[in-house]
């Protein structure tokens, strides 16, 4: 920590939170331009694959198309303000950390980009087609024609998308605050059972009422937070050596 930052008052930091924010916003807007840009193709494309190629798309507003336009935006600008707005929290909060915890928090920011990307295309590949294919399996046993609605059909999918993006984010959040010391592996262990109750329910409310659905999805989730106990368990060893160092250098602290 440097001079400077020791001698930030709470205003300053304030400040300096205040412009780092204005710039997150700044990015999400230039996201959603390129949003705005590049919305026609990608619903294109997603309209002539799987699962929804061959259904016949409906308007039910003359605002469907604008909606539709301004979702698109704002997921892609998500997607692309999130590396900057980590990268700015990691900025802000890079003068009390460590020389070594700087260096090594550094690297969660692509590995969190990643990681929010692969659980869009599972939450698009596996958990939106299989709740796509068992709503219209039900409409089918019912007789019921489908009649879908452009904006109401990507309003479902957005909804799965974005949260098992989110959760897929657990492993870095999970070391990230190991790295601040405010988790350990310990800690984890005895919020295990909450924790799988917790990642039950939520892969129950995005997937088909049905067993095999939500076991499909809650695995994967279960198996994420089994990741980020492990590389908690990592952090902390590491941690619990450099205090030993520490303390038999220096003495206790």
């Amino acid at each position: 920590m440097t001079n400077n930052d020791e001698g930030m008052s709470l205003v300053e930091h304030l400040g300096e939170l205040r412009k780092r924010i204005i710039w997150v916003l700044l990015v999400l807007i230039g996201g959603m331009v390129i949003g705005i840009i590049v919305a026609q193709p990608l619903i294109l494309y997603l309209k002539n694959v799987p699962p929804a190629s061959g259904i016949a798309w409906n308007a039910f507003s003359p605002w469907d198309s604008i909606k539709l336009y301004m979702n698109f935006a704002l997921i892609t600008g998500l997607i692309v303000t999130l590396p900057f707005a980590l990268y700015q929290i990691w900025s802000f909060l890079k003068p009390g950390l460590r020389v070594e915890e700087q260096k090594a928090s550094l690297i969660f920011i692509p590995l969190a980009f990643l990681l929010f990307l692969i659980g869009l295309a599972f939450a698009y590949f596996v958990v939106f087609k299989m709740a796509f294919i068992f709503t219209s399996e039900i409409s089918e046993r019912l007789d019921i024609k489908e009649t879908y609605g452009i904006t109401q059909y990507f309003t479902f999918m957005f909804n799965i998308l974005l949260p098992i993006g989110l959760i897929f984010e657990l492993p870095i959040i999970i070391m990230f605050l190991t790295k601040l010391r405010i988790l350990n592996p310990k800690r984890l262990h005895k919020l295990r059972r909450y924790a799988y109750m917790i990642l039950v329910i939520v892969a129950a409310m995005i997937t088909p009422p049905d067993l095999i659905s939500a076991v499909v999805v809650s695995l994967p989730m279960i198996l994420l937070y089994e990741v980020s106990v492990w590389l908690s368990g990592s952090i902390y060893r590491k941690q619990l050596i450099k205090d030993q160092e520490w303390e038999e250098e220096f003495g206790p602290k």
